[in-house]
Parts: structure tokens; sequence; C-alpha cells
């Protein structure tokens, strides 16, 4: 039996994994213009775990504390950009205020991810109702949905 998935949700599912527009704010960014997205969205640049070479992805912020920002992976633990930061753990973030901020990386447990994914789904239940199912589709079933925080260089 096939489960049934809203065509909204279908539809951010197909949006999180479409590069080309996943790649969209990423020359803003680097233009300095990050600040028109707001506090919700982050760029992260990382290293690619083959080439070495720089990457970039942009990404909703699910939790901000003084020093730390926390997102989550849309896609599971296959989105390349997890996959790179979980190789190298080389990160540099962009917000709409700081440019290419050095930051240490921490991949959270999923009790801790379940947690954080839970304070964002009180904060946000209408973007969390869409999110969540797009995210559970897109991640293909996997058992929790990952976060990295990002802080201070250590």
């Amino acid at each position: 039996m096939t489960e049934h998935v809203p065509p909204l949700d279908r539809l951010v599912a197909r949006v999180l994994q479409t590069p080309w527009l996943t790649r969209l704010p990423i020359p803003l960014y680097r233009a300095g213009l990050g600040w028109i997205f707001g506090e919700r969205l982050v760029m992260i640049e990382h290293l690619g775990r083959v080439s070495h070479q720089p990457r970039y992805v942009v990404v909703e912020v699910v939790e901000r504390e003084r020093n730390a920002i926390r997102v989550a992976s849309g896609l599971g633990k296959r989105a390349q950009w997890y996959r790179n930061l979980r190789a190298n753990g080389v990160a540099y973030v962009s917000t709409g205020r700081a440019r290419r901020v050095p930051s240490s990386v921490r991949m959270l447990d999923p009790d801790e991810s379940r947690q954080v994914l839970e304070r964002y789904a009180q904060r946000h239940p209408q973007a969390w109702k869409h999110l969540s199912a797009a995210m559970d589709y897109a991640a293909r079933g996997e058992a929790s949905i990952p976060v990295v925080e990002f802080g201070p260089p250590d």
C-alpha cells in the first residue's frame, strides 16, 4: 500500500531535492546580501569529502541561541553537505549579519535532534506541518532527521 502524501508536501520535498532551486540563494549570500533572507536561513561553506573544494548550501535555521545555530538535514544523512561535514567537520557560516565565520561542527544525536525539532514545531506549527512531512518524504523514511549545531571554533 502506498502512503498518501499531500501535494504541497510532495512539492516541498521536490524543492528540497532540486539542486538548482536550493542553490539560488548562494550567489546572494556570497555577494554579502544574505541579510535579505532574515534570520531563518544560513549559508554553510563546507569542504567536499573527495575534492576538498569549497561547497555551499543554504538551509533553514531550526534553532538559534547566543553561540549556536542548529539546522536540520531535510534529506537525512544522505545530503551531500551533511556527509561532507561528517567526513571533515570544516565549516564556515554566513548569516544575514556575518559573512564566512569559522564554526565548530557538532552532529546532534537522534534524541537531541528530536528535541530541537520538537521545539521548532512548537514555535512554527504551520511551517512544521508541511516541512516535517516533506522531510520525511525526502529522507525516504529514515529513522530520524539529523540536526547539526554550529558554534564558535574550538
